[in-house]
């Protein structure tokens, strides 16, 4: 296990390019199955979780390679229809095959999906939704864990989901797309990530209306073919980062972000206290002065905060001038970073039964040895660390590197005294 030690107490100052976004190249790599040629993803993340998907790939055949930060992915041969239970243990995200080799080979067996330890995350939404376009189950090994999708024909259907689920939405448009027919989602998630599958797969000769909004329409269509595609930044990446500003007192300048994706994170940094300014191409963030508390913040699906920044904003509120209250409305266990931020002094309740952390401020955290329980939660201490007094060391942060292609360099970039570490000093 790697670890991150911080010293911090520092202003961060300077520039910073944003990668590309991980929750939009993963679903696109899972789509690449559909099309029997070559994809070119340009700015795609050279991250943990990318590099895990491009493994499956190679499981079931498909060829891939890289060019600085363009991946080249050859599916012209799908040799297996099975995704070893090895490879979906390590992300959640490889359940998006189970859409792309359905539409593709109208048959697929692969085990229930791992990934962070954020709380239970069902896919009975995936699988009831799938089922109504002619697609048979059975469910296989001695705990019932691997599932076999097989049929015929796909053939579209209308389709209704109970929660506007991002991964239910994608897997759909991926059965979706070579079906015979027409496939209506009612309360689909409007996730940029889901628009970006949907602008990826148009681009390829897919046929589908209502992209960004809650019912998107889908017509088959016989065949995709070659495309050469540029990812979008990343959302997240780009507010950890405005929330490593907020925590030190920065002034940063982000580069290409996505300023229509991150709305609702520029409006709450800006409620308590940053000053951030936009142009075409860039996002300048400043906090010269100790920031306000948030009243009542809640996790929502898009266009609402990000369950994916609740914990970076939690460890900017701990540093804040009075009481804020978030509410995680996605995820049952988001909170498991409090343990972690407490250990550094700040104060912080929470109530389970009703997902709300009550945060009092505090004047200064301190370094401490804290553990990364998640990709999100990871980026979070360090964010801590960059904000506290002494020597902050984060240990087991193989799970941040599944979203950020090298926090370390990013941040030092900028000023921050970072740097990965063996878990041997400790």
């Amino acid at each position: 296990m790697s670890s991150i030690k911080v010293i911090g107490g520092g202003e961060l100052k300077g520039e910073i390019k944003i990668q590309g976004s991980k929750n939009a190249a993963l679903p696109i790599i899972a789509a690449t199955v559909l099309n029997q040629g070559v994809t070119i993803l340009k700015n795609c993340p050279r991250i943990l979780d990318v590099f895990h998907m491009i493994s499956v790939l190679e499981e079931l055949g498909s060829v891939a390679k890289w060019e600085g930060n363009t991946l080249i992915i050859d599916t012209t041969e799908i040799s297996s229809t099975k995704v070893s239970e090895g490879s979906v243990q390590k992300m959640r995200s490889s359940i998006l095959f189970l859409g792309a080799l359905l539409g593709r080979n109208h048959e697929v067996s692969i085990a229930y999906p791992g990934g962070c330890s954020i709380g239970k995350r069902p896919i009975d939404y995936h699988l009831d939704s799938i089922k109504r376009m002619n697609v048979n189950q059975e469910f296989l090994g001695e705990d019932k864990e691997i599932i076999h999708c097989y049929t015929d024909k796909i053939i579209g259907s209308d389709i209704f989901l109970k929660f506007p689920s991002v991964g239910a939405t994608q897997n759909v448009i991926l059965t979706a797309v070579l079906a015979e027919g027409i496939t209506r989602i009612y309360n689909a998630a409007r996730e940029p990530e889901v628009v970006e599958l949907c602008n990826f797969l148009v681009e390829a000769g897919a046929r589908i209306c209502g992209r960004g909004t809650a019912f998107i329409e889908i017509e088959g269509v016989k065949k995709l073919n070659d495309v050469e595609y540029s990812l979008s930044s990343d959302r997240i990446v780009a507010g950890t980062y405005m929330a490593a500003v907020a925590s030190t007192k920065g002034d940063v300048v982000l580069k290409d972000p996505p300023l229509h994706q991150i709305d609702s994170i520029i409006r709450v940094l800006d409620k308590i206290g940053c000053k951030i300014k936009t142009g075409n191409d860039y996002l300048r963030i400043r906090c010269d002065k100790r920031l306000l508390p948030y009243k009542n913040l809640k996790t929502q699906p898009y266009p609402g905060f990000p369950t994916d920044m609740q914990s970076q904003l939690m460890t900017v509120l701990s540093l804040s001038d009075g009481k804020s209250i978030i509410v995680e409305e996605i995820f049952e266990s988001r909170f498991q970073n409090v343990k972690e931020l407490r250990k550094m002094g700040a104060k912080i309740t929470v109530d389970e039964s009703e997902r709300k952390a009550v945060i009092l401020g505090v004047k200064n955290l301190e370094g401490a040895v804290v553990k990364a329980h998640d990709l999100r939660a990871g980026a979070a201490l360090v964010i801590a660390g960059l904000g506290a007094l002494g020597t902050t060391i984060i240990k087991d942060t193989t799970s941040i590197e599944r979203g950020y292609e090298d926090i370390c360099r990013d941040l030092s970039n900028i000023g921050a005294n970072i740097r990965y570490c063996s878990e041997n000093i400790l």
